[in-house]
């Protein structure tokens, strides 16, 4: 009989579904399966809802048939294989980039290119600055003028710390009745920040490492949680470098809010902002009513440069 569930989590070729009761299978795909216009390294991912059948009462496996067509999706390339990607999630309401401006310190670029993901999915995203207890005054000075930048052009975004409770109802708060997908480097404090608000789910956690202050994976595999009625939480692995799939370089600015504003603007309806004449964006770039940063941002992802900057 063919049921339908939800995709908690991925393993590689096994999966956990969640059926309509609350129920969890073991789950496979019933041979090769391809999604059409899509290269990808993982043809299922959590968050996704499929149809199943029950395969073995005894072992609790299933084989799912079909997935549902998605709502949107989160995707990066895949490490392994050239010209793929990986989808780090599936039908969620909401993202979460989680950053550190030390121990680990999360680039500027990191972050853009994240949120240029989500913005391509309309995917509305909050960015979270964990660990703000480590920081002096000078850092904390660093990190408000960072969040009044993100916030200028329209992202929400949230201080917190993990270790002192700081910004953890805030962070709960903006959980309550979604689906979100929590993302970052490893060592960002993803794990010790869900279990502030949800002890019960007691995540492992590790010491960032001492060699280079990266962090140490301790999520294997994306995985969604229950944190209470119609809330869940998808932690993902630590991400150490972010490339886009399949977006045309025409098509990168459309991604950053503040020169969306001003693409009529520009002389040339195919302007790229780097070299033209009659550039709106480089003008306000020029003038201070876009940040640098994310200018450097938009020109490393128009080379297809280091996805770690």
């Amino acid at each position: 009989m063919l049921q339908k569930g939800l995709v908690i989590r991925s393993t590689g070729s096994w999966y956990d579904i969640r059926n309509e009761d609350g129920h969890v299978y073991q789950g496979r795909l019933k041979g090769k399966f391809k999604i059409k216009g899509l290269k990808v390294t993982n043809p299922i991912a959590v968050g996704d809802r499929v149809q199943f059948e029950v395969e073995d009462v005894t072992e609790n496996t299933a084989v799912i048939l079909d997935i549902d067509p998605r709502e949107n999706y989160i995707i990066r390339q895949s490490v392994h294989k050239t010209a793929h990607g990986h989808i780090l999630a599936a039908n969620i309401d909401q993202a979460v980039m989680l950053a550190t401006l030390t121990l680990p310190r999360t680039s500027l670029g990191f972050i853009d290119r994240f949120l240029v993901t989500a913005e391509a999915f309309r995917i509305p995203t909050t960015v979270v600055f964990n660990k703000t207890d480590i920081l002096n005054d000078e850092g904390l000075g660093y990190q408000q003028e960072i969040m009044d930048m993100y916030e200028s052009i329209g992202y929400s975004c949230l201080a917190t710390s993990a270790t002192e409770g700081d910004g953890v109802e805030a962070f709960r708060q903006l959980l309550d009745h979604k689906i979100t997908l929590l993302s970052g480097h490893s060592g960002v404090g993803k794990s010790s920040l869900v279990n502030a608000v949800a002890p019960g789910l007691n995540l492992r956690t590790n010491e960032v490492s001492t060699f280079a202050n990266k962090g140490v994976h301790t999520t294997t595999f994306a995985e969604m949680f229950e944190l209470a009625p119609e809330t869940f939480i998808i932690d993902t692995p630590g991400i150490k470098e972010l490339g886009l799939v399949d977006m045309a370089k025409e098509e990168i600015s459309h991604y950053f809010p503040e020169m969306r504003d001003r693409l009529n603007q520009c002389r040339f309806n195919n302007c790229l902002h780097v070299n033209e004449p009659g550039c709106a964006v480089k003008e306000a770039v020029g003038e201070g009513n876009i940040a640098e940063s994310r200018y450097m941002s938009y020109l490393s992802m128009l080379d297809g440069g280091d996805n770690r900057r």
